[in-house]
């Protein structure tokens, strides 16, 4: 027997139809919901995760508290004004990082990055205690310093304690972990973003947007002067991350400011002050550990004795002495 128009006999079976599909579609929905909160999936969570003594969950709240996605992505959400951040410990290492994150202006330099190296904590996070070695694991660190190294950025110099650096670590740590089941979706690109602008806006094209001067005229050997010991030490302390802890005036940052510190009284942790001459400078810089500064923690700066050559030492320690113009913060 069909239903006709305006028979009711037909209302109560498209009535039990109707609260059958309900009842599939509520357990559909039931059952998806169970499975997206179980650990069959093999995916990694915040509380896995540590860099140090530091946790993901601790390092997911400096990420909040400083708005970085404001300007950065995590899996494809967030702004776009800086590069998706997800997979930026797997392609750069903590080492980078951890020479960026303390002074964010500039692109570390290879100096910077081996500097970190120096540290045992780091070489263990890293997994390699070797500048090369470090560079062929994290290949994301080797193309950052040989394209940008020692250039600007468009990041702000943001405050960070060592602590909120190594809680960020914990985090980035955690989001390469993640299984992020191919999203966002990579753009396939043939050749370097930089030789197609070049291509697009001719062979003088640089990537600031100017354009590149021509090539000075190689100074003959009569006209060559050798450059001076400040503007050379000024040069170093900015390749071997000295200024993401030092800061040209008084200011403290991680460590002592350098304005006005050549040739002032320098009180130390066991209550005796010293003057700030070479000599002190120098010990200062090859082995950090052995005048400690009132207010300060050991241990912090790493031993410069085998990463600076003499020159270089007197080169900073050159430089450290013209500053003393500047005792204002």
């Amino acid at each position: 027997m069909s239903c006709g128009a305006g028979d009711s006999s037909c209302e109560i079976p498209r009535r039990r139809g109707a609260f059958v599909m309900l009842g599939v579609m509520t357990a559909i929905f039931i059952f998806l919901s169970v499975f997206s909160f179980t650990r069959s999936r093999n995916q990694t969570v915040p509380s896995q995760i540590t860099y140090g003594a530091y946790t993901a969950d601790q390092g997911k709240h400096i990420f909040q508290a400083y708005n970085c996605m404001g300007c950065h992505t995590l899996v494809g959400n967030g702004a776009y004004l800086g590069p998706d951040l997800t997979e930026e410990y797997r392609l750069a290492g903590p080492a980078w990082l951890a020479a960026f994150l303390p002074s964010a202006g500039g692109w570390p330099t290879e100096a910077a990055v081996r500097t970190q190296l120096v540290n045992p904590g780091m070489q263990a996070e890293a997994g390699v205690d070797t500048i090369e070695a470090y560079l062929k694991k994290y290949p994301g660190a080797a193309d950052r310093i040989a394209r940008r190294g020692g250039g600007t950025t468009s990041m702000p110099n943001l405050p960070f304690t060592q602590e909120e650096i190594g809680k960020l670590l914990a985090y980035l740590k955690y989001t390469s972990a993640m299984n992020t089941e191919g999203w966002p979706a990579k753009i396939l690109v043939k050749g370097d973003l930089n030789d197609r602008l070049r291509m697009a806006h001719g062979a003088g094209f640089t990537p600031t947007g100017g354009q590149v001067a021509p090539a000075a005229a190689v100074p003959t050997e009569a006209a060559a002067t050798p450059e001076d010991p400040a503007v050379h030490g000024e040069r170093l302390a900015r390749d071997y991350g000295c200024i993401a802890c030092h800061a040209s005036d008084k200011q403290k940052l991680v460590g002592p400011g350098w304005g006005g510190l050549y040739g002032s009284q320098v009180k130390l942790s066991d209550g005796t002050s010293v003057t700030a001459d070479d000599a002190y400078i120098t010990e200062s810089i090859v082995k950090p550990n052995a005048q400690i500064v009132d207010g300060y923690t050991p241990g912090v700066m790493p031993d410069y004795s085998t990463l600076l050559k003499e020159d270089e030492v007197k080169a900073i320690v050159s430089y450290i002495a013209s500053l003393r113009g500047q005792e204002k913060q």
